[in-house]
């Protein structure tokens, strides 16, 4: 787009300028800030991923016992004793973003006769609740992840336009406006004089 040549102009382009370079440390901080609760959060997911290997594993002595599970009725399936109910969260702000924080996760609750089962189907409810706890906190720092990303992609974009366009825009556009009005400052000056001498030539 083309830049006016006036005065005017080049007070607006440095307001600008002032205006670019004030927030663009702010913009930076952001990102910063963004890309290292990312990698905290990256990190605590993948503790989480190994801490659920481990609650599986913890779950292979229950292997042969669960065999058993195959001769149960349809209706008394142990995977029907625990069924999540609800996800409940709060909500924080980090670095302007809104992100949803895991509390807890609820399970329908089931009543069962224990006469129907073996004993070690309680002690093996807990531990597939538990891994079922792992994966909605899971999926709730996977959706942190995501929502903190994409606030980082458009701070990225902020930084770099103002970083990569604005800023050397307004200083070429300043630069522009200036010799400009240097050159019509001259050249008023040597009409000046120039008429100076026309007069002074008719004068003597």
């Amino acid at each position: 787009m083309a830049v006016k040549l006036t005065k005017n102009e080049q007070k607006a382009q440095k307001d600008s300028l002032k205006q670019f370079e004030r927030y663009l440390p702010t913009l930076q901080l952001k990102k910063q800030q963004l890309q290292m609760v990312i990698m905290r959060i990256q990190s605590d997911c993948e503790a989480k991923r190994v801490e659920r290997e481990a609650q599986v594993e913890a779950l292979s002595e229950w292997i042969a016992v669960f065999a058993e599970n195959t001769i149960f009725p349809d209706a008394l399936k142990i995977e029907n004793l625990v069924k999540p109910d609800r996800v409940l969260s709060t909500t924080e702000n980090v670095a302007g973003v809104n992100i949803p924080v895991f509390k807890e996760l609820t399970f329908k609750e089931i009543r069962y006769n224990p006469e129907d089962y073996p004993l070690w189907v309680d002690e093996a409810l807990v531990k597939l609740r538990d891994i079922a706890q792992t994966d909605a906190l899971l999926k709730v720092l996977e959706e942190q992840v995501r929502l903190l990303e994409k606030e980082l992609r458009t701070t990225s974009q902020r930084v770099n336009l103002f970083e990569k366009v604005k800023i050397p825009e307004a200083r070429e556009n300043i630069r522009v406006i200036g010799i400009y009005l240097g050159d019509q400052q001259t050249s008023a000056v040597v009409r000046g004089k120039i008429a100076k001498k026309k007069l002074q030539g008719r004068a003597s």
